[in-house]
């Protein structure tokens, strides 16, 4: 009879222990749908954004390299072609510098710079909307945990059966929700970071290309 006492007692721990994380999630409330909605939206804005800046951010030395020799030759045509082929931010950026050849340096520059702020600025693109998830997902899951607390302590006032199993377990689940828009935001955060570091690398990049594209520029060239 011992025996069987104690593989009852055990095997109730067994079973919590065999909650699924799906399971434990769901246990969350209402508060999980909104939540999970933007989990998703956190990662479709990671991905899309991550293809898109590293698609979009590319400057091959070989590149700049060839603008650079056509121009000294005079072929404006030809580095006009290659930087509408490239289909980058960089090529993009030279074909508009290229085509003010001519004009004084600080109108070229000042070109360059125009291109480059709107380019890092469709580079940017649905950023924000991370650093807003980042501030709204710990937010809302910290409302769905006050919210159960209280639905918690309102049902004790009706019934008036007050025992720590009871609270214990109506808070494991309510705190689900805090803990989950935690992580959440830690995601959205750290997405938001790291692809704004991606930008501000590309910047740099492109702003030592255009040093080097301003410098041919001020150089002797052939006739055009």
């Amino acid at each position: 009879m011992m025996l069987l006492q104690v593989d009852s007692t055990m095997a109730a721990p067994a079973a919590e222990q065999g909650l699924s994380v799906i399971d434990l999630l769901m246990k969350g409330g209402w508060v999980m749908l909104p939540l999970g909605l933007l989990f998703l939206g956190t990662l479709f804005l990671i991905i899309e954004r991550f293809l898109a800046i590293t698609a979009n951010g590319k400057i091959e030395q070989g590149f700049v390299d060839n603008v650079k020799d056509f121009i000294q030759q005079g072929n404006l045509k030809s580095a006009e072609s290659l930087c509408r082929n490239q289909r980058t931010a960089a090529g993009r950026i030279f074909e508009r510098a290229t085509g003010r050849i001519g004009y004084p340096i600080k109108d070229i520059e000042t070109s360059i710079e125009n291109a480059g702020q709107i380019e890092l600025q469709r580079m940017e693109g649905n950023l924000p909307y991370l650093g807003v998830i980042a501030g709204i997902a710990p937010m809302l899951g910290f409302v769905g945990t006050i919210s159960g607390i209280i639905r918690i302590f309102y049902d004790i006032s009706i019934s008036n059966d007050f025992n720590i199993s009871t609270i214990a377990g109506g808070m494991y689940e309510k705190m689900i929700t805090s803990g989950t828009g935690l992580i959440i935001g830690l995601i959205a955060y750290a997405g938001y970071h790291l692809l704004n570091m991606k930008i501000d690398r590309f910047a740099l990049k492109l702003q030592m290309a255009a040093s080097d594209f301003l410098d041919v520029l001020q150089k002797p060239v052939a006739s055009r």
